[in-house]
C-alpha cells in the first residue's frame, strides 16, 4: 500500500470522504449497543480515542478489543444478541490469540442474516478456534460457577481417545441450543432421520467447546439433564455424548448406536451457505 504522501493530496479527497462513510456507517452500529458513560469517557479522552483506532485500522491487523469492527461481525452480534460467542468471547474466556489468517479465515460469517434471525432465539453463533477438548479442560480447570459448579467434570477416561485430541477446523458454526426435537428414545439412525436437509451433527470437540463458553459468557447451562449425541466416535465406534451438566460438571460419555435412552438426544447445527 502507497502513502498518501507520494501523491497530490487532492487525489485522496474521494477515497478519504469514502473510508469516512464506511467508519461513520460501522461506529454508528457501536453507538447503539454503547451506554452514555463510555461514550462521554471516549469524548473526553481524544488521544485514547486515536490510539486504539490506530491500533485497529493501521497493520498489524491484530487488535484483540476491535475485531468486531467488521461489518459482518457486527450485524451477526447485533442479531444473535447473548447467542453470539465471536472473537472478543474466544479472547477472553479461552485466552485465544487470533492471527492474522485466522482472522481471515473467520472474516465472513456463512449464514444470511435471514437464517441468522430465524435461529437467534433457537442457535448459539460460535466462532471456533481449533482448541481440542483437551485444551479446554485444561484452560478451564480452575474455573467455577457462582455456585461452586465446575465447568468440566473430571473424567479421565477419554485422555487418550482421539476425538478428545481433536483440534478440528476455524470457522463459524451455529448450534442448536436444544436436543433435535423427538430424538430421545430413539436410535442413532432413527435420530438421523429428523434433521432436514439444512442440518447435520456437528462433532464433540465443537459441543464442549460451544456449551463451555457459552456458560462462561452468559451463565446459561446448555443440555442440562440431557445428554447429546455427536458425529465423534470412540475407539469402540460409539458415538460420543455430552451434557447433563450435573453439579460436577459438563459430562462426555459414549453409548452404542442401537442404544434408546429417555436422556439421550441428538445434537445438531445449521449446515454454512
Amino acid at each position: 500500500m502507497s502513502s498518501k504522501k507520494d501523491g497530490n493530496v487532492l487525489d485522496a479527497i474521494p477515497q478519504f470522504a469514502e473510508f469516512l462513510a464506511a467508519v461513520i456507517k460501522a461506529l454508528a452500529k457501536i453507538w447503539k449497543m454503547m451506554d452514555s458513560t463510555t461514550a462521554q469517557g471516549w469524548i473526553g479522552d481524544a488521544k485514547a480515542l486515536e490510539k486504539i483506532l490506530s491500533e485497529a485500522l493501521l497493520p498489524p491487523e491484530s487488535n484483540k478489543l476491535l475485531t468486531s469492527l467488521n461489518p459482518t461481525w457486527l450485524s451477526a452480534r447485533e442479531i444473535m444478541g447473548q447467542n453470539f460467542f465471536g472473537i472478543e468471547e474466544a479472547i477472553k474466556h479461552f485466552g485465544i490469540n487470533p492471527s492474522k489468517q485466522q482472522l481471515a479465515a473467520l472474516a465472513e460469517v456463512p449464514f444470511s442474516e435471514e437464517i441468522l434471525a430465524a435461529c437467534k432465539n433457537t442457535h448459539v453463533l460460535v466462532a471456533i478456534f481449533p482448541l481440542s477438548i483437551l485444551d479446554i479442560r485444561d484452560r478451564v480447570v480452575k474455573i467455577t460457577l457462582p455456585n461452586e459448579q465446575r465447568l468440566l467434570a473430571n473424567q479421565d477416561w477419554y485422555n487418550k481417545r482421539a476425538f478428545a485430541k481433536d483440534c478440528g477446523e476455524i470457522g463459524w458454526h451455529l448450534i442448536r441450543k436444544t436436543a433435535v426435537s423427538d430424538s430421545t428414545n430413539k436410535n442413532w439412525a432413527e435420530q438421523q432421520g429428523l434433521l432436514t436437509q439444512d442440518e447435520e451433527t456437528p462433532n464433540a470437540c465443537v459441543m464442549v467447546y460451544t456449551i463451555v463458553g457459552h456458560c462462561l459468557a452468559t451463565g446459561e447451562q446448555l443440555f442440562k439433564g440431557l445428554y447429546v449425541r455427536t458425529s465423534s466416535v470412540d475407539s469402540d465406534g460409539a458415538h460420543v455424548d455430552v451434557g447433563y451438566f450435573p453439579s460436577d460438571g459438563l459430562l462426555l460419555n459414549y453409548g452404542w448406536d442401537a442404544d434408546r435412552r429417555s436422556s439421550l438426544g441428538l445434537a445438531s447445527s445449521r449446515k454454512s451457505n
